[in-house]
């Protein structure tokens, strides 16, 4: 049985690598070619990327009940129809509402494939095993979409929409292989969640029994802050903080993102040694603290405009700490989410935190391109400071509410595997 569970992981995972892979063709230039390569404007551009996470909002809700009713495999297979879909789509849309529309198939599609994979990643791993599980898909995920980037970056050409509509193809094509290769995979027959499953869960309704999970609305509130004050301002304050009062070059800013995901690759599996025995409310705490020394850097970058280097390696080394503390939330986060759920309510669970990521990534960039283009530098960094020093407290707080099997699961199951041990020595 572990075998074929293994086998089974290893097919999501390299299926999601590839569908990183062809993500990561297409999501550097998508504002540029609705913009400019297909004259729809900046206003059509930013609806369209709106309608990514408003699409994902829409969808989420009902998500979880779709994984827990009808299995998470035929709920993945449907999400990687509809990205492929969309993706096609947007590379063929030479009208507003038509590349709108497609957005909104994308946004649905990629929204309803995460919590699903989680989900399978979940059936096909143990409390052991699931840290390192979630760790190499996000490591996967990262490393397919540098390699996507670097690799569409040499077939993009801005004087050309037909090279556009090729990274769009290349990416639905990859969705499709994911969508093959989900469809193979042989789940166990009932999900690898070590608790009772609460026979009421489902009669006094899957949301009112998560909201009244402590835990979890705790661990939601502290996700929400995390994202937000990391995910939420790459794209918006962060680099506009960047190019307005660091003063960085635009290309240098695309070397600052490839150092975020150059950490990642780099410190995934040694952080992921060090970590994984220790207690994840911990491990949550010390990347408050990482990201307070990020978003610290990012301010000094902003004072020491006489040496423009100096200000260029700050700045730099934010995106990358950034890099760190994210390789230690992802064999920490998702599989804590997991630990919390019943066995009847794992797609909620996770269909919930992925709302709540899609909630802060939704209003993180408003909020920080407001801030920073009304000029509240000093405002901006000092609320997300107040935000990274929150994840450590939060964190420790949570800690006090787990369980020891839930914020070790390493050192719980120590005892247990003592006493079967004593148990077999004592028959033989």
């Amino acid at each position: 049985m572990t075998t074929a569970m293994g086998a089974a992981l290893r097919r999501i995972q390299l299926g999601n690598a590839l569908s990183a892979f062809g993500s990561g063709f297409t999501v550097p230039y998508l504002y540029i070619y609705v913009a400019n390569v297909r004259h729809l404007g900046a206003s059509t551009a930013g609806v369209v990327l709106a309608m990514l996470a408003v699409s994902a909002l829409v969808v989420l809700p009902v998500t979880g009940r779709a994984i827990d009713r009808r299995g998470p495999l035929p709920v993945a297979i449907v999400g990687t129809v509809s990205a492929a879909v969309g993706s096609l789509g947007i590379g063929l849309s030479s009208t507003e509402p038509m590349v709108i529309a497609s957005a909104v198939a994308l946004g649905a599609g990629i929204a309803v494939i995460q919590p699903a994979l989680a989900t399978m990643i979940v059936w096909c791993s143990t409390t052991v095993t699931r840290s390192r599980a979630f760790a190499t898909q996000f490591f996967l995920n990262n490393l397919g979409l540098g390699i996507g980037g670097l690799v569409g970056g040499q077939l993009v050409d801005a004087s050309q929409a037909s090279s556009f509509v090729r990274l769009f193809a290349i990416e639905a094509v990859m969705f499709l292989v994911l969508g093959v290769a989900i469809a193979t995979v042989r789940l166990p027959r009932a999900p690898k969640v070590e608790d009772e499953v609460p026979t009421e869960a489902r009669a006094e309704g899957a949301w009112r029994a998560l909201f009244r999970d402590r835990r979890m609305v705790w661990l939601c509130v502290l996700g929400f802050v995390l994202f937000f004050a990391c995910y939420g301002q790459f794209e918006s304050g962060l680099a506009a903080y960047a190019t307005e009062v660091t003063r960085i070059e635009p290309a240098t800013l695309g070397i600052a993102l490839a150092a975020n995901t150059a950490a990642i690759v780099a410190a995934q599996f040694v952080v992921l040694r060090l970590v994984e025995r220790r207690r994840r409310s911990r491990v949550m705490a010390l990347v408050g603290i990482v990201w307070t020394v990020a978003w610290i850097a990012a301010g000094l970058s902003g004072l020491v405009h006489g040496t423009q280097a100096v200000a260029t390696v700050l700045l730099i080394s934010t995106y990358a700490l950034f890099g760190v503390g994210e390789s230690m939330l992802s064999p920490t986060v998702a599989p804590l989410v997991a630990d919390l759920a019943p066995a009847s309510l794992i797609g909620q669970y996770n269909s919930a935190f992925a709302l709540v990521k899609q909630l802060a990534l939704a209003i993180g960039p408003a909020v920080g391109a407001l801030m920073v283009g009304q000029g509240m530098y000093v405002a901006y960094l000092a609320m997300l400071i107040a935000c990274t020093l929150g994840i450590t407290v939060l964190a420790l707080r949570l800690g006090r509410m787990l369980t020891p099997a839930q914020d070790q699961p390493h050192r719980a199951t120590v005892p247990a595997q003592r006493v079967e041990a004593e148990a077999v020595a004592a028959a033989a």
